[in-house]
């Protein structure tokens, strides 16, 4: 698709400042939302409630960021991208301290949906402000810096959470985000500049974010009653059923309305819409990774919470590693080679995972992680930076809103597939608790998903993203 717009001018200096202050924002959220599954038994205590109850802490944030999402791009054109930034990262900072202060359970939820109202703008409108401010040369490097945080927070999260609770109160948790968000808000008042987009912030479609709002809602919720036994599975079923009605009248919404939360009609850009649905078969396999490999390393394996975390910690090392590494992979083989076999090679990386015993000398898990933490991360920034490659400028809001509300639907997914593979071979094995070949064929199943990615991506054209990567089509092959 040809582009008419005016590319933004920036110094690449300023595009790194602009993305390292994004990733901030980005790695507080992410490492929010893991270090917590940690503290909840201690949590229980404090609150003197069943363990079984504290699950309600982990959705009650999700189902907020799932309601909140589709309306972050309307927010973003109508009050500016870096005033809604800024409000976003104030709004998380604050709900932190309200966790860190609730004295019973049900404060708690609130003040971790107050939480959920930040992330759930922080998230895409963090992406969007580097996106508006920089130009297609500047697209791989800026998004290699905020793949890192993604993959660096779940892995860092449940040793720190560990380390924390271990030495002081559950309360500091969340007390770590405070001195983050307050940098950030001077940081994003000093740096980034306020984009706004006209034609996007006019009228809100209410009944849209109503819509998507629950749908959002009632999957999320069925994806996280889904093989963990804490409701009756007519309830799980139910949610599922509602949820999937939901999508339905909003589909039939969005038809008729000219400005949608969500707009559909982006699929019709093959640019993002292949990168959307590989990126989310891609994104179940990692999201079950943090999940599944701390549980097999810990209650298997018998390993402290940070020899766990110190085996684990290798895959952010490779995701590191790979940031200035991106750009001439992709110059060299093009988007679609890198995604297709790229790919295929992360997803048989991670199926390596079944194959551990507690015998194996660290060393050897460490590097397959690493090689992992490197393929993912390259993975995660070529479709990152694909999918808004034919956005024009106007609409890339838009985009940023949709992409980001698929994103957190697959990576929850993830979980979901992760556990239910492991009850499924657990039950089928007959053993009351997950054994070493449960953890495998779990590995296995989320890993076959993974690797589903590498077909759609596939129907991506050879020189897809040319502009961005400078790659050309044939002198690789």
């Amino acid at each position: 698709m040809a582009h008419t717009e005016t590319e933004p001018a920036i110094s690449d200096e300023r595009m790194r400042t602009m993305a390292l202050i994004v990733a901030s924002a980005l790695f507080m959220q992410s490492l929010d939302s893991t270090i917590i599954a940690t503290a909840l038994p201690s949590m229980a205590r404090s609150f003197h409630q069943p363990p079984l109850y504290m699950s309600v802490a982990l959705t009650s944030y999700l189902i907020s960021l799932a309601i909140f999402i589709p309306a972050s791009g309307w927010m973003a054109d109508r009050f500016g991208a870096r005033d809604v930034f800024r409000a976003a990262i104030v709004i998380f900072t604050l709900g932190s301290i309200a966790c860190g202060l609730a004295p019973n359970l049900a404060l708690l939820v609130a003040a971790r949906m107050l939480q959920g109202m930040g992330g759930a703008m922080m998230v895409p409108v963090g992406r969007l402000v580097l996106m508006r401010s920089i130009s297609q040369r500047q697209m791989v490097s800026a998004m290699s810096w905020l793949t890192v945080p993604a993959l660096l927070g779940p892995v860092i999260g449940p040793p720190l959470g560990g380390f924390i609770i271990s030495f002081a109160s559950w309360r500091w948790v969340f007390d770590i985000n405070v001195p983050v968000g307050i940098i950030g808000v001077f940081a994003v008042t000093m740096f980034i500049p306020n984009t706004q987009e006209e034609g996007r912030g006019g009228r809100f479609d209410s009944v849209g974010v109503t819509l998507s709002g629950c749908a959002m809602a009632l999957l999320m919720a069925g994806f996280e009653t889904t093989g963990r036994h804490l409701v009756p599975l007519g309830w799980t079923a139910a949610a599922y059923a509602a949820g999937l009605a939901a999508c339905a009248m909003y589909w039939r919404h969005a038809k008729r309305h000219p400005q949608p939360v969500l707009d559909l009609t982006l699929f019709k850009i093959p640019s993002f819409a292949v990168p959307a649905l590989a990126g989310s078969l891609f994104r179940v396999a990692v999201g079950a990774m943090p999940f599944l490999l701390p549980l097999m390393l810990q209650l298997d394996f018998g390993f402290t919470p940070l020899k766990s975390g110190l085996i684990t910690f290798t895959a952010a090392a490779g995701a590191i590693f790979m940031k200035p590494c991106a750009p001439p992979l992709l110059a060299r083989y093009g988007f679609r080679n890198v995604l297709i076999w790229n790919g295929a090679i992360a997803a048989l990386a991670m199926s390596l995972c079944a194959s551990f015993e507690p015998n194996w000398p660290s060393l050897v898990m460490n590097l397959i992680l690493f090689i992992g933490g490197f393929l993912r991360s390259l993975q995660f920034t070529a479709l990152n930076v694909i999918a808004y490659g034919d956005i024009p400028r106007p609409r890339m809001s838009a985009a940023t809103s949709l992409y980001s509300t698929i994103q957190q639907l697959s990576l929850t997914m993830g979980i979901v597939a992760g556990a239910t593979a492991l009850d499924i071979s657990t039950t089928l094995r007959h053993h009351l608790i997950p054994a070493k070949p449960d953890y495998a064929m779990a590995f296995i199943a989320v890993s076959a998903i993974g690797l589903l990615a590498s077909p759609f991506c596939a129907r991506l054209p050879r020189n897809a993203g040319a502009a961005i990567s400078g790659h050309r089509a044939g002198e690789a092959e």
